[in-house]
């Protein structure tokens, strides 16, 4: 599905990689409808982005979200595309006594179980349109993980290993499924990142991911050349040496 003149729905675009990619796919004919955790930042992207429609919502809360796909599918019945960008990136210590739960319990949450519900949800709209889109997003350390940020880097592995299959699941239907995950860019995913000198740059990233969305034929895994680093290292004989150098 070539992602032009599109209804798309893309969560956590109030910020980093969604903020980018709502306004550049907004640039190209698509009417586009985001949510956001935080009011002030999405209020301030809707000020910003006038055409857009925003919706606050904690993807966390179940019966929030419940009541948010009801309600966008009855306020934009044309919606055809999904994309789940929403996520949070925190450290976590296995090496402490006690060992702290809560940022894992809240990045499976938000990266992982969030983004299963809310396309649970969404599927049955999607597979009544003649053409339709679920977009997941990834990571590079879905590959080639970062000891720093172990539930991360197992919600992304977790995330690609669930767009396979769902894609495979709905090869005969109307909608079609791709993958997005992109390397280290410069975003505030984590404190000081965008000032990060090896990060790609947001606005490169977002260049080259939306190239390949707009082309005739998308490729299941919207995968910048960059992040190629991690995607083939397993495949090509490197993952320890990757692993190092992420790691070192």
């Amino acid at each position: 599905m070539i992602f032009t003149n599109r209804t798309i729905l893309i969560t956590g675009g109030n910020s980093g990689i969604g903020q980018a990619i709502a306004e550049a796919l907004q640039s190209k004919g698509n009417r586009i409808i985001i949510t956001g955790r935080k009011r002030h930042s999405l209020q301030a992207m809707l000020q910003k982005n006038p055409a857009m429609t925003g919706y606050s919502l904690d993807l966390t809360d179940e019966s929030a979200l419940a009541a948010f796909s009801e309600k966008v599918i009855a306020e934009h019945p044309k919606l055809d595309a999904v994309i789940l960008n929403a996520g949070i990136m925190e450290a976590e210590d296995y090496t402490a006594d006690p060992v702290q739960m809560d940022v894992a319990e809240r990045t499976i949450a938000t990266n992982l179980t969030a983004p299963i519900r809310l396309a649970a949800a969404l599927l049955p709209h999607l597979q009544t349109q003649s053409e339709a889109a679920l977009v997941t997003v990834s990571s590079g350390l879905a590959f080639v993980p970062k000891a720093a940020n172990p539930v991360y880097s197992a919600t992304k592995a977790a995330i690609h290993a669930w767009t396979q299959a769902l894609r495979h699941q709905l090869r005969d239907t109307p909608v079609d499924v791709y993958e997005v995950a992109p390397p280290l860019v410069a975003t505030e995913l984590t404190p000081g990142q965008s000032q990060v000198a090896a990060a790609m740059p947001l606005q490169d990233f977002i260049d080259e991911v939306v190239e390949m969305l707009s082309r005739d034929e998308v490729p299941d895994e919207v995968m910048v050349v960059r992040v190629n680093f991690q995607r083939k290292a397993e495949a090509e004989g490197r993952f320890k040496e990757t692993f190092a150098a992420i790691n070192g």
